[in-house]
């Protein structure tokens, strides 16, 4: 009997005609909820390479489908309505297991009557091949752009002012990972490295196989991350993961041969795209300029964000950590007061449009700031209130000290401030060394 028809590797080589029924039912099963899940979600958005092209993912932008998730959510989770579906930043909302849950439903249908009413069919070769190379572009393509976005320090940048004194017990698991990983920008440039050559190797069809094993690596590395550390990419990171999965089924006998049975392995028979040698070439010549565009457009559009809110950014006029070594309210020095902010340890400029006010027990109060350095004003306001603004008057007799005068919450305020030097912080500081006669672990 020929092992081949019983193996993945049926899917692809052109010597085993028919597949075997599971490899039938499987592909149909993956064809279409895969299919699905990559035009549903991020992955179609990020396929168009264009610089600051932001499109919505279409379970978002299409109303019948956030219908559906609404109703299946309602009906069969009880959840309560409306889910959050835009705007969130986070991949593991109520509304994206809801969705990947309708997309397995619906996957698992079609595969069932699509295998009854296409029972007779021996093979999906050139289905196959043609979602293939969708796959592959669907997967390099989100490579490509969390890649960059590391390779560009920009997903976990350096830790922002505030950080550096705000209580480590506060920090939730995913700002631990996110501010050790940004203290080692060499660290993050290194992993994004890794994430951008998967994707680079499965621009080539001839380098899949090694794509989609360091993609595996990579996945299965970020997938813990994200599971260990609570990082709101679960469901998202372990797709990629399947992805990369489903690109190395047709080589899971070949590398068993090699890994495990001290066998040479085989090589692989491709089923070409086309018939024609030429139509072949120019193939791979699309391919390959779509994958250039692909990492040029995220290197370009990573290299514009580093100058917009990466280390490259502006700095706020008044950009430092500062003491506060005054603070008056309605001309009483140091009072308590019973307002939403008490009496203040630190103010904190970074971002550029912001401020962090540090309390007496180390919370922290934060305002959006916005600073005319030409009027010496600050004006204070409140994301989560549109009404509320504080408004003050600044002077700095001298580059490490500074006096607000102003209003909050009613109040006339005074404080004077002395500048913190940043490279106090060992986190700053400490740097790297190849001699260590101790080691220095605080």
């Amino acid at each position: 009997m020929d092992t081949a028809e019983f193996s993945p590797g049926a899917l692809e080589y052109a010597g085993a005609p028919r597949w075997s029924a599971a490899s039938r039912v499987a592909f149909r099963f993956c064809f279409v909820y895969f299919g699905f899940f990559c035009l549903g979600t991020q992955i179609l958005g990020i396929l168009l390479p264009i610089p600051s092209l932001d499109i919505p993912d279409p379970s978002v932008l299409f109303p019948p489908l956030r219908k559906i998730v609404f109703w299946v959510a309602a009906h069969f989770f009880h959840a309560r309505l409306p889910l959050v579906y835009t705007n969130s930043g986070s991949g593991d909302k109520t509304f994206d297991w809801v969705l990947a849950f309708c997309f397995l439903v619906v996957a698992a249908a079609a595969a069932a009557v699509w295998s009854v009413v296409d029972r007779k069919r021996e093979n999906y070769a050139t289905l196959y091949k043609w979602f293939r190379v969708f796959l592959r572009f669907a997967l390099a393509s989100e490579l490509l752009a969390y890649g960059m976005a590391k390779v560009i320090p920009l997903q976990m940048p350096f830790p922002y002012l505030p950080k550096l004194v705000e209580p480590f017990g506060n920090f939730s698991p995913m700002g631990v990972l996110w501010a050790s990983i940004g203290a080692s920008p060499a660290y993050e440039i290194f992993a994004g490295c890794a994430e951008t050559l998967a994707g680079v190797l499965l621009i080539f069809p001839r380098t899949t196989m090694l794509g989609a094993l360091v993609c595996v690596a990579d996945m299965t590395q970020v997938f813990m991350l994200n599971m260990t550390y609570d990082v709101p990419v679960k469901l998202f990171s372990f797709h990629l993961l399947l992805m990369a999965m489903f690109l190395l089924a047709p080589d899971f006998w070949r590398l068993a041969d090699f890994f495990f049975r001290e066998r040479a392995a085989a090589a692989p028979r491709r089923l070409a795209l086309f018939r024609s040698r030429r139509a072949n070439r120019i193939a791979l010549v699309v391919q390959i300029v779509y994958g250039i565009c692909l990492l040029a457009g995220n290197a370009y559009e990573g290299r514009a964000n580093w100058h917009i809110y990466g280390g490259g950014s502006p700095k706020s006029p008044l950009y430092g950590i500062w003491d506060v070594t005054k603070f008056a309210v309605d001309g009483v020095e140091r009072s308590p007061l019973l307002t939403d902010y008490g009496r203040f340890r630190h103010a904190i400029f970074d971002p550029a449009d912001r401020l962090s006010l540090q309390r007496m027990d180390d919370s922290l109060a934060r305002y959006k700031a916005a600073i005319n350095s030409q009027d010496k004003t600050l004006t204070l306001t409140k994301p989560d209130d549109q009404n509320w603004k504080g408004e003050f008057t600044f002077e700095r007799p001298v580059e490490n000290r500074l006096v607000l005068d102003g209003k909050m919450d009613g109040h006339r305020v005074h404080m004077e401030l002395q500048l913190v030097d940043r490279g106090q912080f060992l986190l700053v500081n400490r740097g790297f060394h190849w001699v260590q006669e101790y080691p220095l672990n605080r």
